[in-house]
């Protein structure tokens, strides 16, 4: 079991399975959420997310048709997106974990649209938008 919470810990949860692969998106789309050069996401099954406290704190925004990044509306921290048309799973927003955890990156996604100021220093697979898996 994993825990996390929002900047402010308003918002705590809990992980009640592994992560899935930990994928560094570069789109527009989590540059921008993020205020990064990328955003580190996992793939979890939406059962295994457990709000803990802070239900009345999480707000939503549809970022591109069919996507919803879920964030805490007091301290802006992105949490996890969803779609609607997957609602077995959930990306996690790894950053907001409190638990270490021993999974590394797997690869570097939408590498055709990342900031062109940001160098990518390591040796996983880059993929120029997502991965047919």
């Amino acid at each position: 079991m994993l825990s996390g919470s929002c900047l402010c810990n308003g918002i705590q949860y809990e992980i009640r399975s592994e992560l899935g692969d930990i994928m560094q998106c570069h789109c527009q789309n989590c540059r921008k959420a993020n205020g990064s050069a990328f955003a580190a996401n996992a793939a979890i099954p939406s059962t295994a997310f457990a709000l803990l406290k802070g239900e009345e704190l999480l707000a939503e925004y549809e970022s591109s048709p069919g996507v919803f990044r879920v964030f805490c509306k007091r301290c802006a921290s992105p949490l996890y997106s969803r779609r609607p048309h997957m609602p077995e799973l959930l990306r996690l927003r790894i950053g907001t974990l409190d638990a270490k955890i021993e999974g590394k990156p797997s690869s570097h996604i939408f590498v055709g649209s990342k900031a062109e100021w940001h160098e990518i220093c390591d040796d996983i697979p880059q993929y120029e938008e997502r991965p047919v898996t």
